[in-house]
C-alpha cells in the first residue's frame, strides 16, 4: 500500500522547476498514517504536478532511519529538497498549513 511514489520532472521546463523531495515518516498503517499519505498525495497532485517524489518510511520496519531527520513524532513529513529542510507533524489534513509550512507555491499554468 504505502511505498515510494516518484513523479518525473515536468517536461515543459526541466531546469527552471525545482524538484520537491518529500519523505513521510509513519509507524505502520494506522489511520493517521494512511490519512497523512492520502492527504500528501492529493496536495502534491494539486500543487506540485510533475515536480515531486515521495518516499514513505515505516519506522516500525526501519526505526534507525528516524535519527537521520530527527523524527520525534509520526506521521511527520520532511521536505528534503529544495533546501532548507522543513517538517510538518500530523495527518496533513490542513492543506493551507501544509502549503505554508513547507513553502510550497502552487503550480501556475
Amino acid at each position: 500500500m504505502m511505498s515510494s511514489v516518484e513523479t518525473p520532472k515536468s517536461p515543459r521546463t526541466p531546469d527552471a522547476v525545482p524538484t520537491f523531495e518529500l519523505r513521510l515518516y509513519v509507524a505502520g498503517q494506522t489511520a493517521k498514517s494512511l490519512a497523512a499519505f492520502a492527504n500528501l498525495q492529493r496536495i502534491c497532485a494539486t500543487y506540485l504536478e510533475g515536480q515531486y517524489c515521495i518516499e514513505v518510511i515505516d519506522l516500525t520496519k526501519t526505526p534507525q532511519l528516524a535519527a537521520g531527520d530527527q523524527i520525534i513524532a509520526v506521521p511527520t513529513l520532511v521536505r528534503r529538497l529544495p533546501e532548507p529542510i522543513k517538517k510538518i507533524i500530523g495527518d496533513l489534513s490542513d492543506e493551507e498549513r501544509v502549503l505554508v509550512g513547507l513553502d510550497i507555491q502552487p503550480v501556475r499554468n
